[in-house]
């Protein structure tokens, strides 16, 4: 997925269509030359509709489409005849697409999570009713029709959020990207400086018995990543709608415990919920290290989570990784 084409974050001004006046018209033929009134009611105006759509990986294709505007309905005929509904307007989303409002507080609208879900945007206006309906007993001829209510105009804020199982966490350069081309067949461009990652990259993993999970390699996360460092606010929402997280750290850093306390701190800063989620600890690179070494670096860890060296250039570590994570997956219970 090239960098230039992923667009998580657009906003459209929307319109939608205005309902259809009623009729106020009255029943004739050649027989008949003052008939009851037999107007119909307008049509409904058109709705604006996000439908997730699980092909598509990103907004882009809106972020050009800055006006979306729906069509009117029909106004009422005589002989009760309904004037049509407007066609809806059908937006196809990534699926962990959140809609939101664009008032002061971006209220969250809802989300498209599923495969052909639709979820109105921006109702359309309802058609009026025809005369039809407005005959009494003191009234028989009435001359009123309702007209249609008019469409609402309103701007929008699309958010994606990448749905993966497995959000991976780390400062930039920490081997994320090795890791998913390692296990997956995702191919991230990988190279030794920072921010190589400028965009989300997911990859299926396989695990036994042909079964998978998806593993999403979230650009490097940098101290005061919360406040809008580095990459900042901008990926860190991603992390939200993974299961589990698997932190990555060196095994040449300069404080393993400290990196990971770091990491942590910026995750709770942007949400404190994230600190809920299932962790585990890669201690990543370790083929640069020996056996007494990797013992050196057990005896100085205080972190109470899973871990596993590991090393994507060797494979080494790799299998006893996926069965960290899809135990991890699969347990009903959290204790970290």
């Amino acid at each position: 997925m090239p960098d230039q084409n992923f667009i998580d974050y657009v906003k459209i001004h929307c319109r939608s269509g205005n309902g259809g006046a009623g009729s106020a018209h009255f029943y004739r033929d050649k027989k008949t030359r003052k008939g009851g009134p037999d107007g119909g009611d307008g049509g409904r105006g058109a709705h604006i509709i996000l439908e997730g759509n699980k092909q598509l990986w990103t907004l882009i294709h809106l972020k050009y489409r800055k006006h979306i505007k729906a069509p009117h309905g029909e106004n009422g005929g005589g002989s009760r005849s309904t004037g049509a509904s407007g066609k809806d307007i059908i937006l196809e989303v990534p699926l962990g697409t959140v809609a939101k409002s664009d008032g002061e507080n971006q209220e969250e609208l809802f989300e498209i999570t599923e495969h052909g879900e639709r979820r109105i945007l921006l109702d359309g206006g309802k058609g009026g009713r025809g005369n039809v309906h407005f005959k009494s007993a003191t009234n028989q001829t009435p001359r009123y029709a309702q007209p249609g209510i008019p469409g609402k105009e309103e701007w929008r804020i699309l958010e994606l959020k990448v749905l993966a199982d497995v959000g991976l966490v780390g400062f930039p350069n920490a081997g994320k990207s090795s890791l998913l081309a390692a296990i997956s067949a995702a191919k991230p461009r990988i190279a030794n400086y920072e921010f190589t990652t400028l965009v989300p990259n997911l990859g299926i993993v396989p695990y036994r018995e042909n079964r998978s999970f998806i593993m999403a390699d979230i650009p490097g996360i940098i101290e005061k990543a919360h406040e809008g460092k580095g990459l900042g606010l901008r990926f860190l929402r991603h992390i939200e709608r993974n299961s589990a997280l698997l932190f990555m750290v060196p095994c040449d850093a300069d404080d393993i415990n400290e990196s990971y306390k770091i990491l942590l701190n910026e995750l709770k800063q942007y949400n404190p919920e994230l600190l809920d989620k299932r962790r585990i600890l890669a201690i990543s690179k370790s083929d640069l290290i020996d056996d007494e070494m990797k013992s050196l670096i057990v005896q100085e860890l205080k972190i109470d989570i899973p871990y596993v060296f590991i090393s994507s250039i060797a494979q080494t570590g790799l299998t006893e990784l996926k069965d960290l994570i899809w135990h991890e997956l699969t347990s009903d219970e959290y204790d970290g």
